[in-house]
């Protein structure tokens, strides 16, 4: 089920589903902890003698936020039950606490008196054995804790502070299903202690006059020890719950308004998505300066894993497009994360001759994460390189550097990163083709030699070159001009295929076999958006038109496909299907008609792809890494960081693009551009 409503400090992170049950829960770091461990922590309501859990099959959800912010915005309202839910939740921007606000609203002529319940699946430091809840009354809350592990929950009314009906008790062990249940009769136990896997209950109830309403708090303090999470909740009765929401509201306003940017022309809807996207993405990044890939522990269900690993790549795109948006502060920890933590940690120096490349991904404190990528090719040893994880990187400091022109904040980055890195981008070359060495494709499903791959290095190398220059390292800097330029004549000369008019996907290595592969791929637009290729050179205009016209699905709202026959997750096969549609690819194809526009008109022809992917959002404004070809139904992870990173960039490459060509053509108002229209002009 995709994650929904995200909200987080840097610290702290909760998603719900679109039952709107917090299903992951983070702490100490954005994608670990995770102490939800998938399972729901559920809310339901009482009164007159029914009960119901709150979810779709019972409840009309509305599921946003409030504008410009991190604090959720819920309505929902049962066909039985004559009241209306309305929910406004946060976790504090500057300290560990989730707080949920609910404004309960009487619909009937008669006074009512429900019961609402707030459960708890704690499964600390990721498991849930050994773990204990108990009942606090010096301080009136349920107190979870395992080891440094402490979540203590408190309520408020208009009228009352504090728990007084809770229950605690076992979960998933001999037949029990948790403490939950034990609300369904609208009772609590009131059970003081449990231990073991355990989970607990808060309940609050209400009076409400006819046509009324009420307000009700519940909290949940995180931190390391007893003492922590106390003051915290004292921080939060002092304060007021109430006004700590509106604290959020406040802050997070004032947070967006520094990627405040216009957008002439451009439907209302992309303007959303984009401040949107912008806050989504706050709070995929952890405060040691990971970015992490997407936090939907869902994905476990296809090989037990998640995604929720710092990759390179992701995170050099997304630090390039929050850099251009004004957040530069968000960009300078994932640099420094690259150089000081993920750098640090990776094999290479201890293993390889060449040193300077980035592993695959790293978990959030810097440590490498887990990969299915073999060192074993053959009878020969391959270490499981994806050269573009190195070179974007470097990009991306280029990019910092020339928004901010900070030269202090990129010194301690040169030689520790950058020169390891430059070196490592040079020597990692076929001496033969000129080309880079085997390695993995950004899709991470094959070894060989890849345009894309190349692309990025191209970048990279002209990156390094630039700092090279800035650092008076004039050695360095000639040689990585010199070698993105004989990068170049060799994508040409190895990896175009004059037959078929345009670039090869690569050169595939089986059993120490090469074989040039020739499928149509969507990073292939990749030579345009990193590589420095003319996107109206005759060459790259007839890739770009391959890709379009091979990997648009037919079918459906549209959206271009990974590449031919993209078997990963796949939901339809059949002809005018190459695969499921994905954000990012028809992102990148909206980037390439906006290099390649030379006039006000041309540039119009990107916006329905833009428009696109704006659209295949859930009314959160989140973004998901793929959708079903016919539905829209989201498959695989949500929010995907990558995705609205790289509607940050695709945007500012339209507005900066519109400033070159002299501003909005007059009379031009474009509004909801359909999927055909996203294929017009080819």
């Amino acid at each position: 089920m995709p994650r929904d409503l995200p909200i987080g400090n840097g610290t702290l992170l909760a998603s719900f589903d679109l039952d709107y049950q917090i299903r992951d829960f983070y702490y100490p770091r954005v994608g670990k902890e995770n102490h939800a461990l998938g399972y729901p922590w559920r809310f339901g309501v009482w009164l007159d003698g029914a009960f119901s859990w709150l979810d779709r099959d019972h409840w009309t959800l509305e599921r946003a936020y409030v504008p410009d912010t991190l604090v959720t915005a819920v309505t929902a309202s049962h066909p039985r039950l004559p009241l209306r839910l309305h929910f406004n939740d946060a976790v504090d921007y500057e300290k560990n606490i989730l707080l949920r606000q609910v404004r309960v609203q009487n619909l009937s002529g008669s006074l009512l008196e429900p019961r609402l319940f707030f459960h708890a699946d704690i499964n600390a430091l990721e498991n849930e054995i050994g773990d204990t809840v108990f009942f606090d009354p010096r301080n009136a809350c349920l107190v979870h804790y395992k080891g440094p592990r402490y979540f203590m929950m408190s309520c408020a009314t208009e009228t009352a502070l504090g728990v007084s009906a809770f229950a605690t008790g076992n979960k998933r062990h001999r037949g029990l299903e948790g403490t939950w249940r034990d609300a369904e009769d609208g009772e609590l136990g009131g059970n003081p202690i449990a231990q073991g896997a355990v989970d607990s209950v808060i309940g609050i109830p209400l009076s409400i006059a006819p046509g009324q309403e009420a307000v009700c708090h519940y909290w949940m303090a995180v931190g390391e020890s007893y003492r922590a999470v106390e003051a915290l909740h004292h921080f939060v009765t002092r304060t007021g719950p109430e006004r700590l929401i509106a604290r959020n509201i406040d802050y997070w306003r004032h947070w967006i308004s520094a990627g405040t940017r216009t957008f002439p022309g451009l439907p209302d809807l992309l303007v959303e998505r984009y401040r949107r996207s912008l806050l989504i993405l706050r709070t995929q990044i952890d405060r040691g300066g990971a970015v992490l890939a997407a936090n939907d522990t869902d994905i476990r269900q296809f090989n037990q894993d998640t995604y929720s690993y710092m990759w390179p790549r992701d995170g050099a795109i997304v630090a390039q497009a929050l850099d251009r948006a004004g957040y530069g502060s968000l960009s300078r920890q994932f640099l420094e994360f690259c150089t000081e933590k993920a750098a640090g940690y990776s094999y290479s120096a201890s293993i390889l001759a060449e040193t300077g490349f980035l592993m695959h991904k790293y978990n959030p404190d810097g440590s490498v994460g887990s990969s299915w990528q073999p060192w074993l090719e053959g009878e020969e040893m391959v270490f499981p390189i994806q050269e573009d994880e190195t070179a974007l990187v470097i990009w991306a400091i280029w990019h910092h550097y020339t928004v901010h022109r900070d030269i202090e904040a990129i010194r301690p980055l040169y030689s520790p990163f950058v020169e390891q890195a430059a070196d490592f981008l040079l020597n990692f070359r076929d001496d033969r083709t000129g080309l880079p060495l085997p390695g993995y494709d950004l899709w991470e499903e094959r070894r060989g030699v890849f345009t894309y791959t190349a692309a990025t290095v191209i970048a990279g190398l002209r990156a390094a070159a630039e700092l090279a220059t800035l650092f008076q390292d004039e050695a360095r800097a000639d040689a990585c001009l010199s070698g993105a330029q004989d990068m170049k004549t060799a994508i040409d000369r190895h990896l175009y295929c004059p037959r078929e008019g345009r670039y090869a996907r690569g050169i595939v290595v089986e059993n120490g076999v090469q074989t040039r592969d020739a499928t149509v791929d969507s990073s292939l637009l990749g030579l345009v958006i990193f590589g420095g290729y003319d996107p109206l050179d005759p060459r790259m205009v007839s890739t770009a038109q391959a890709v379009e016209q091979r990997l648009w699905v037919q079918a459906g709202s549209g959206g271009l496909a990974r590449y031919e026959n993209d078997g990963y997750q796949r939901a339809l096969v059949r002809e005018g299907v190459p695969g499921n549609p994905w954000s990012v690819c028809t992102l990148w194809l909206a980037q390439y008609r906006i290099a390649a526009a030379r006039s006000r008109k041309e540039l119009q022809r990107a916006v329905p792809l833009l428009v696109w992917a704006a659209e295949q959002t859930l009314p959160s404004g989140v973004m998901p890494e793929q959708v079903h070809p016919l539905t829209g139904e989201f498959l695989s992870v949500s929010p995907l960081t990558w995705s609205h990173g790289t509607l940050v960039a695709a945007m500012l490459d339209y507005a900066e693009k519109q400033a070159a060509l002299g501003g909005p053509e007059k009379g031009v108002q474009p509004g909801r551009h359909t999927a055909m229209a996203a294929t017009d002009g080819r």
